[in-house]
């Protein structure tokens, strides 16, 4: 047997994040107890749990600070409150069936305790590390998370200790706000105006980052931590300079050029993959996009693909002789999604309240407005006359304390 469990509960200095491993004596996480407990560090001394003195938990259960231990105050919430707390949470889990009882004698458990120097409440230190232990252990046990779970959590949560959120585009559609400003100032009063919503996106305009460099983002950054920030480079050549330029100012996305060669683009498409953030193949003036697309290795297709609106598109199809039933003014989006095999598309040009449902419904993922809302006197009303017509936030849909574990 080899398992992992981890809980975190509680609040303020009192919290317990618990780690642990359960294994067999004579496997892995025998031989770490083993270890542990004869290997002494000044500071981080392991012990044995125990629910008083002369009585250890079953199974035997090892002890490890996290958090150095730096005088006897900080030795007694570890040897008083925190042991108690892992050492009766591991029997109740026998009784409670989380551990068969038959396996007690074979099997050990590892727990790496946080206790926070500035922490005062015993009580609290007991209960929520009672806690967590408990439901660390019941965790371990029955496998949780679920590799179902993390993937539909990886791009919703947020570290509280991050101090920021880092936005994932999880959940279409979004409004893309595109700062087409050569002004610093109007650029603060628009952002300082705009609603902040998590469908909202920040787009730093080709004319910003021309005037200003890349590091206008930054700016964009300062003034909304947690938004979703689009470098509009337009990227032709160089892609991976210009692309590192903006994911080290924090981007999210970083707009590239259709028209550059697939070489420059695989090339540019590449670096936003290494450096974690999303690629957006603007097809502006691309002749043929859904050719260009089809040319390019299905490990390095874009996140986005930046459709411009073209009332001509459709004729030039027909005349063709092309099926042109899907068709939309942005092109055939059901299409392109084929291609993209998963991505997002996102449409520019002629967008207002009054159509952007339709383009909602044609499939449009990201709808980017700019004039209307840069423009406007009032943004605020502006950007809220789009979002009337997007669901609310995704996170505005799930309660503060969201379940974990089912409930049956």
């Amino acid at each position: 047997m080899y398992r992992i469990g981890e809980a975190l509960i509680g609040d303020g200095p009192e919290l317990a994040h618990i780690d642990l491993l359960i294994g067999d004596k004579f496997g892995p996480v025998g031989h770490a107890f083993a270890n542990g407990l004869s290997s002494l560090s000044v500071g981080h001394t392991p012990l044995t749990s125990v629910i008083r003195p002369n009585l250890m938990t079953k199974p035997a259960t090892l002890i490890i600070p996290k958090v150095t231990v730096g005088d006897l105050d900080d030795a007694s919430k570890i040897f008083g409150p925190a042991q108690t707390a892992v050492a009766r949470a591991v029997a109740d889990a026998v009784e409670d069936g989380y551990i068969p009882k038959d396996i007690v004698e074979d099997i050990v458990i590892n727990v790496s305790v946080f206790i926070d120097p500035s922490a005062k409440d015993y009580r609290k230190i007991y209960q929520y590390n009672y806690g967590a232990t408990k439901l660390a252990i019941r965790r371990a046990m029955e496998g949780y998370p679920s590799i179902e779970k993390v993937l539909a959590e990886k791009d919703r949560g947020t570290h509280p200790i991050m101090g920021f959120r880092v936005q994932k585009l999880w959940s279409p559609p979004y409004l893309q706000v595109a700062l087409d400003l050569d002004s610093k100032e109007a650029m603060a009063k628009i952002l300082g105006d705009l609603p902040d919503k998590e469908r909202v996106l920040i787009e730093a305009g080709t004319p910003l980052v021309k005037k200003f460099g890349v590091g206008v983002v930054e700016d964009i950054r300062a003034l909304r931590p947690s938004a979703f920030i689009i470098a509009d480079l337009k990227t032709l050549d160089v892609g991976r300079v210009e692309i590192k330029m903006a994911a080290d100012a924090t981007a999210d996305a970083v707009a590239i050029s259709g028209l550059g060669t697939i070489e420059s683009i695989k090339k540019a498409i590449h670096e936003t993959q290494k450096q974690g953030i999303y690629a957006i193949l603007d097809m502006m003036n691309v002749a043929d996009f859904e050719d260009k697309l089809s040319q390019l290795p299905d490990d390095l297709k874009p996140d986005i693909v930046l459709l411009h609106r073209n009332v001509d598109l459709e004729t030039y199809k027909a005349e063709k002789g092309e099926d042109v039933s899907e068709m939309t003014e942005w092109g055939n989006i059901k299409k392109i999604k084929e291609i993209l095999g998963g991505g997002l598309i996102a449409v520019a040009g002629g967008i207002t309240p009054d159509n952007v449902e339709e383009a909602i419904e044609k499939g449009a993922d990201v709808i980017i407005a700019g004039r209307y809302i840069i423009g406007s006197r009032d943004v605020r009303r502006s950007a809220q006359d789009f979002l009337a017509h997007f669901p609310p936030d995704p996170d505005n849909m799930r309660l503060a304390m969201d379940e974990d574990e089912q409930v049956n």
